[in-house]
């Protein structure tokens, strides 16, 4: 009686068991059974994985108590930068809360804009800064922030929505700085009441990456807000008469 022929010498043991699974059914598997490490706890010890730090093998155990190592060290980088940014942010409200007060100072009003230049280079340390306002009373005529601006100006003014910020490219604005030569980054704030553009407000730095077109505005849209508001009251009736010299004394 003839027996059944074994395999072929040489010839790889049946894989027809396992044949289908993948490393992604296996790693399911470990997933929803936690109980399969309590039932094989050799193996937390016994497989061996390669460590990020190095050739070294550590067991399953080391290897995942490096990963929650890492982990940690992520979240305290940051949670480094969130008290860094809070703590930025807060002495960047202060400055803008000088600012503001220093916008409701009671004093001449044709001083007023120079105050208010001379606090916000102060406050945020801006190496130049310059104004320009158009339709004055013309009592105001003769003031540094009242010289005439071309039409360009004042088109292109009128056609920002936001700030412009970005490289010094020859921009006629960027002339009215003291030493236009050294400015490599600007912003351009434009002052408006209601829907009309009255003035642009301009800050330079040596700096190339101070302006950057990526850089956010709504800080520069704050300074807008808060100093189209203080200026408008240049354009009062009142405001021109206060700036009318005294008349001489009768004799």
């Amino acid at each position: 009686m003839s027996t059944p022929a074994g395999p072929a010498q040489g010839t790889p043991p049946s894989t027809a068991g396992v044949q289908g699974i993948t490393e992604h059914d296996i790693a399911q598997y470990l997933a929803h059974n936690p109980g399969f490490f309590e039932r094989h706890a050799e193996l937390l010890s016994s497989v061996q994985l390669t460590s990020p730090h190095g050739k070294r093998a550590v067991s399953l155990q080391e290897r995942q108590m490096e990963m929650l190592r890492e982990r940690n060290r992520g979240l305290e980088h940051r949670i480094m930068d969130m008290v860094r940014n809070s703590q930025d942010n807060v002495a960047l409200f202060d400055r803008l809360h000088r600012y503001t007060r220093s916008a409701l100072v009671v004093g001449p009003v044709a001083e007023l804009p120079l105050q208010l230049l001379r606090s916000l280079q102060h406050e945020f340390m801006i190496p130049q800064v310059a104004l320009r306002l158009w339709g004055l009373p013309a009592e105001l005529a003769g003031q540094t922030y009242a010289q005439p601006v071309t039409d360009d100006v004042k088109s292109f003014t009128g056609s920002l929505a936001l700030p412009y910020c970005g490289m010094n490219s020859g921009f006629e604005a960027g002339e009215w700085l003291e030493e236009p030569e050294t400015v490599l980054s600007l912003a351009m704030v434009p002052l408006h009441r209601g829907d009309h553009s009255f003035g642009l407000l301009v800050l330079g730095s040596p700096d190339a990456t101070r302006y950057t077109a990526s850089m956010g505005v709504e800080f520069l849209v704050r300074i807008s807000e808060i100093t189209s508001a203080a200026l408008a009251r240049l354009y009062t009736p009142a405001a021109g008469a206060a700036a009318k010299p005294a008349p001489p004394a009768a004799g």
